[in-house]
């Protein structure tokens, strides 16, 4: 019985070829390879490298396109298309597509990955030999991250979110592949399975992983909500009835912001000398 596996790399060598495939000696069965998969004719004897897999007859079959994971490793995998009653599939780096089932994916659709995402997976094989996608589970990721220098304190990070729940969104850095847990209190939106976004690092753990935020920074926020307020005087004519003394409800009702949040903006006006207030009004200078 053949000693080889769907799902894993193979060192194998070449028997011969017949019509546009080589055929590879796997021990007790002939293995086939499309020639066309080589940029050099083969010569009976080389060693390849290749990846198994079952195709659509049932035989094990190779491909020089190596995945960019296997059966015993972990890689991310680009989303290709999505089907609502299936799930996700995806583009393994080899020369067929991969399911990353429903089951596996958010609850809520709208946290489930677009096209272009990245899901961090390894793969599995069903009984008839089938290969198909399968998430990595925290406790995998806790074996496969690496410890975070101090030096990323304050740092923003590429990284993708690979774990949803309520309490946050946890995210691998790439190309780093650093852990990186945010607070739901640091975003304004829950990002989606397999989103890249930029995180900014908030902490470095004594155990190497990292509390993150995806917030801008407090100036970034000033310098933003200061640009609300002054968009919102210019389009209503240089004055409006609305300062620092304004309530809460006021302005949240008017601009989406805290008062706190109000007053930091129009103090960073005042200061680059944008705009003055009087008897109760705001205007442009």
């Amino acid at each position: 019985m053949t000693t080889y596996k769907p799902g894993t790399i193979a060192k194998l060598h070449v028997k011969g070829i017949e019509g546009s495939r080589w055929i590879l000696d796997g021990g007790d069965e002939e293995i086939f390879v499309n020639a066309s998969e080589f940029e050099k004719p083969l010569e009976e004897g080389d060693a390849v490298e290749v990846f198994l897999y079952m195709n659509r007859r049932g035989e094990l079959t190779a491909t020089a396109n190596l995945p960019n994971m296997t059966c015993d490793t972990f890689g991310w995998a680009r989303v290709i298309r999505i089907d609502e009653k299936e799930g996700a599939y995806v583009d393994i780096g080899s020369s067929f597509e991969v399911l990353v089932n429903k089951a596996d994916l958010p609850r809520v659709k709208a946290l489930w990955p677009r096209t272009d995402d990245e899901l961090y997976m390894t793969l599995r094989m069903d009984l008839g030999g089938n290969i198909f996608a399968r998430l990595a589970t925290e406790e995998k990721v806790q074996e496969l991250i690496l410890e975070a220098p101090a030096t990323v304190f304050n740092r923003n990070l590429q990284a993708r979110a690979y774990r949803l729940l309520p309490v946050g969104s946890f995210f691998l850095s790439t190309p780093e592949n650093y852990r990186i847990f945010v607070h739901h209190t640091e975003r304004e939106q829950e990002p989606r399975l397999g989103e890249k976004v930029e995180v900014r690092i908030i902490d470095v753990r004594e155990d190497g992983t990292l509390n993150g935020s995806l917030l801008p920074r407090k100036e970034e926020r000033i310098g933003d909500d200061a640009e609300t307020v002054y968009r919102y005087l210019a389009d209503v004519g240089g004055k409006m009835p609305f300062t620092d003394k304004s309530t809460p409800d006021e302005i949240k009702e008017m601009f989406g912001l805290s008062k706190a949040s109000f007053k930091r903006a129009l103090g960073k006006l005042m200061k680059e000398g944008k705009v003055t207030q009087n008897d109760g009004w705001t205007s442009l200078k």
